[in-house]
This record gives structure tokens, C-alpha cells and sequence, in this order.
């Protein structure tokens, strides 16, 4: 089949459908998230945030899609900090509360609008899609994270959920493309 993603996952969908995609997609998140949070937990960092849920979803119910390549997850997150923490600067937001302390102004919707579409209008111009990315910026330019310490966080958040994501894939057998 050339939509079969070969290993454990390919196995399990030949086996139970819907099902067995269900089981793999359940367990692997599971674990990799749960892996990702106890470091968060020993660090005291905010390894776990939004975004990362449906990226690690995408790496299981559908690793062989394009925005499930481990490059489209590092590029796009990455886009995305510096676009929402460009749009803070550029709106002004630095010094001022999240959104959820100050409530929504002119000035917020402006930055989370354009992150956005900054976020979306780059990775599309890098054939780089991660939808995912979306949210990242989001919680960026909300002022939900946006100190340097968080953004690095944010940052290393995703390079440990896509690093445990792809070692899981290729150790069960899953060809995830790498680069696309």
C-alpha cells in the first residue's frame, strides 16, 4: 500500500482499521507526552504547553503526511515564536499582561492576527506546512508566554516532543519521512 506506514502502526491498521490507528495514536501520545512532562517536571520548566497536542498527534495518526515531517514541526514552531514575539514588539505588547489579565485590546488582535498570518504566510513560502504552528503563535502574541526563558522552553518543548515522536515511529518500524 502506498499510504502504509509500515511497522506497528501499518500492522495495526491492517489488523483492527480504525481501531488499531486508535491504539497507536492513544499509547504513543501518551508516552511521549507523558515523557515530555515528567522532564518539564524535574526542570520546572513549561516543556508542556497547547500546541504541542495536536503535533504530537500528528506525528501518530498521521506521520506520513507532510506536515507531520519532523522539519515542518521544528521550522514551524520556530516561525512561530518569532513571529508572535515580533508582533508583541511591533504592537507595543512587551511590558503589558497576557491577554487574559488585560483583556482583549486593538492592539492584541492586531498582534495575533498578524502572527498568525506571518506564521502561516512563511512556512508556506518555506513548503513547510505545520498547522499546529498556529497555536504556538498564538500563545506567543496573547502574552501567554514571552519571556526569553519561556520562548527557549517553548523552543525545547518541541524539539523533545519531535525527537521522542521520531524515535518512537522508527523504533516501531513507522517510515516517517525526515525532510519533505
Amino acid at each position: 500500500m502506498a499510504d502504509d506506514p509500515g511497522g506497528v502502526l501499518g500492522a495495526a491498521r491492517r489488523r483492527a482499521g480504525r481501531v488499531g490507528t486508535a491504539a497507536y495514536a492513544f499509547t504513543l501520545c501518551l508516552a511521549v507526552l507523558a515523557a515530555v512532562g515528567a522532564i518539564a517536571l524535574v526542570t520546572r520548566q513549561p516543556y508542556l504547553f497547547p500546541s504541542l497536542g495536536p503535533t504530537v498527534m500528528l506525528f501518530f495518526e498521521s506521520p506520513l503526511e507532510e506536515s507531520a515531517a519532523p522539519r515542518n514541526s521544528l521550522l514551524g514552531h520556530g516561525v512561530a515564536i518569532l513571529a508572535g514575539a515580533g508582533c508583541l514588539v511591533a504592537f507595543g505588547l512587551t511590558e503589558h499582561p497576557p491577554v487574559f489579565e488585560e483583556g482583549v485590546t486593538g492592539a492584541r488582535v492586531g498582534a495575533a492576527a498578524l502572527s498568525v498570518a506571518v506564521t502561516a504566510l512563511v512556512l508556506r513560502l518555506l513548503d513547510c506546512p505545520h498547522a499546529p504552528a498556529g497555536a504556538t503563535t498564538l500563545i506567543v502574541s496573547l502574552g501567554l508566554l514571552t519571556s526569553a526563558g519561556e520562548l527557549l522552553a517553548i523552543a525545547v518543548g518541541v524539539v523533545l516532543v519531535t525527537v521522542f515522536a521520531v524515535a518512537c515511529n522508527r523504533a516501531l518500524g513507522v517510515r516517517q519521512p525526515l525532510w519533505r
